[in-house]
């Protein structure tokens, strides 16, 4: 039987690539001074989905909610596989936490034909507290697998899964629909497919600015976008009204060496670090 998964998807800072301009003043990301990429483990969910309509059969969509610039994550997902994508943008989500984030992404889901396999990445890189995906399975009502590593078996309306722990695993089932939580060593995402990649490049969300050769916002449609009143939202439960979580102090950390060399791209310079690091069997 065939399937249908929606994949929870988030932009995140790279913050593999961080510089002394990464904070501002205020202790908030300085987003515009770091590269965006899809969220790692997100990836990993979408891969998992992917898998499941390689064998199964699926319907795939990608959701987010964030600014405008977010649906390049969309089009992410869309280059690797998924079918549609849904962006959630409205400056009433602004400065959401977690609870409102997940209540956003709620009525989002809902507002779509009703999902068999909701799935998330385990936490984003740039928050780091593994709340969304337990979070979103309450607002939906729906059972939870978290870490999860493996869909073992898929039919019958259940699944098994494997979930991955520090020291072992464990083996769980669940009837459908459910909600999975997916860890990074779950699988190793696919890269972006050149034939979509070439037919989906020119895609753009409705709010986004266009580009040369961008599709007409009529061909668009494998990008939807809904504002907070296009799904139903109490405001109150939106952004920062929404969002009871608060930051109580904010501590700058500033990574200074303590000792460095500066190796010249010499013959000598070269030879004399290689003895240095077979001194120290760095290298045998």
């Amino acid at each position: 039987m065939s399937y249908r998964i929606t994949v929870c998807i988030k932009q995140v800072p790279d913050t593999e690539n961080l510089t002394t301009e990464a904070m501002k003043a205020d202790g908030t990301v300085n987003r515009s001074a770091l590269p965006a990429i899809v969220n790692p483990e997100d990836l990993n969910a979408l891969e998992l989905a992917l898998s499941v309509k390689d064998r199964h059969g699926a319907h795939v969509t990608a959701i987010t909610m964030g600014p405008p610039s977010a649906a390049e994550a969309l089009r992410q997902a869309l280059f690797r596989g998924a079918d549609d994508a849904v962006l959630l943008t409205d400056r009433k989500f602004a400065a959401a936490d977690t609870l409102a984030t997940s209540y956003a992404l709620s009525r989002g889901i809902k507002n779509l034909p009703p999902p068999d396999l909701v799935m998330c990445g385990r936490q984003a890189i740039d928050g780091d507290t593994a709340q969304i995906g337990p979070q979103l399975a309450d607002k939906l009502d729906l059972p939870q697998l978290t870490y999860v590593e493996e869909i073992l078996e898929l039919s019958d309306r259940r699944i098994k899964a494997r979930r991955a722990f520090e020291l072992g695993y464990e083996i769980v089932r669940s009837p459908l629909p459910v909600l999975l939580t997916v860890t990074g060593s779950a699988n190793e995402p696919r890269p972006p497919s050149a034939k979509r990649l070439l037919a989906s490049r020119h895609l753009r969300a409705p709010s986004e600015k266009p580009r040369d050769g961008d599709a007409p916002r009529s061909e668009s449609g494998a990008i939807r976008e809904w504002t907070a009143a296009d799904i139903g939202c109490d405001v109150a439960r939106c952004g920062g009204s929404g969002s009871p979580t608060k930051v109580k102090k904010i501590e700058s950390v500033k990574l200074v060496s303590e000792d460095h060399q500066r190796i010249e791209p010499t013959e000598e310079d070269m030879a004399a670090l290689m003895q240095e690091l077979m001194r120290e069997h760095i290298i045998e």
